[in-house]
């Protein structure tokens, strides 16, 4: 089996990306410090978790595909033993975090039993808390997306003993790209939800699985295209760019058009990832995309315990405060990325190799 290649820009875009999602969730308390272009920015920054999406589908076939395809069925259990050992210690960590949290709050008197619903507990320990079995996020907001996640590795074996996008032409994978962003858009209208974060609980399990697959087929054009990086790039980027325009302007509806202008975005990103000066290569910004994951994982609970702390009744934070909670953010996320998240991963990796080691004992 070939070598994966180093595609570092697509890390140090997850890093963006989820710092995206961290200024999306800080913008309603530096309304009185951030100025009015910026704040409508920061509005759109739930879209950046339909990024992770389409991202998570690429790397994931890249990753896997062969090694499912090839071995079959026997393949399935450690693939998902790694997606597992990938996500849930950090998960888990951050979830323990939370009911310490909820208990001190109950505990002060100042308990916020929506927020923290001890019912629904055992939906997050098992990372099923977004399967439409809820009706409003809780406990920790951003893991409802790490919850679909979830069910798009489960989805992945049938989509890699079912099918390899590389056998099938380029105008069919283009238009069933269109197919299946026009399809996620159809449930969006059906469910009266205009933007992609509406109703998360009821639409984000759709919006993963499809963009998931998505990803896939744009991780499948990639590897026929590398060798054509510069023209393809520009192509991508040229698609990408039009249909933001036509969203940005109102002709084309957000549910449409970001599957749309985000695989645009990942292809040429993925296209020019190996070009010479990449600025995306820079390694501060490769190191942001390494400990993204807790980034995006621990943001919401800190700036919780930020604004009871630090933040006073007007819920406004000043530019000290900004810059404190955003230092603070980063300092976190490299402490769990190095302390809890990669040796945990570690760990279960080595446990997971020994048990499916293990050949049966003969009689």
């Amino acid at each position: 089996m070939t070598a994966k290649p180093d595609l570092a820009a697509l890390t140090a875009l997850r890093g963006i990306a989820a710092w995206y999602v961290v200024l999306y969730h800080i913008r309603t308390s530096s309304a009185d410090l951030l100025p009015p272009f910026l704040l409508d920015i920061f509005a759109k920054g739930y879209l950046a978790v339909d990024f992770f999406f389409l991202l998570s589908g690429f790397v994931i076939w890249l990753s896997y595909r062969d090694r499912i395809a090839e071995n079959g069925i026997a393949a399935i259990p450690g693939f998902l033993a790694r997606r597992f050992a990938r996500i849930y210690p950090l998960h888990f960590v951050i979830l323990c975090g939370a009911m310490v949290f909820a208990l001190v709050l109950a505990a002060t008197g100042r308990s916020s039993p929506e927020a923290y619903p001890w019912q629904e507990l055992p939906l997050h320990l098992l990372l099923i808390q977004n399967w439409g079995f809820t009706t409003a996020l809780s406990w920790n907001d951003p893991a409802w997306s790490i919850s679909v996640e979830m069910a798009a590795y489960l989805l992945f074996p049938l989509i890699a003993l079912g099918t390899d996008w590389r056998a099938i032409s380029t105008p069919i994978l283009l238009a069933l790209i269109g197919l299946f962003a026009l399809a996620l858009h159809s449930f969006f209208v059906a469910m009266d939800a205009p933007i992609l974060d509406a109703n998360i609980t009821q639409t984000g399990l759709l919006r993963c699985l499809i963009q998931f697959t998505i990803g896939t087929i744009l991780c499948a054009l990639w590897l026929r295209w590398r060798d054509r990086a510069i023209a393809m790039a520009a192509l991508s980027a040229a698609g990408g760019i039009a249909v933001g325009a036509l969203a940005l302007t109102g002709v084309i509806a957000e549910t449409l058009a970001v599957p749309l202008a985000f695989s645009g975005l990942l292809l040429t990103a993925a296209l020019t990832a190996t070009m010479p000066r990449n600025p995306l290569a820079a390694r501060p910004l490769h190191y942001l995309g390494e400990i993204s994951y807790a980034t995006y994982l621990a943001h919401f609970l800190l700036f919780v315990l930020f604004k009871l702390l630090f933040v006073d009744d007007s819920g406004q934070i000043g530019a000290g405060g900004l810059a404190g909670f955003l230092v603070l953010t980063f300092i976190v996320s490299a402490l769990l990325y190095h302390l809890v998240e990669r040796p945990a991963q570690r760990t279960l990796n080595k446990q997971f190799e020994k048990l499916f080691a293990r050949k049966p004992q003969t009689a």
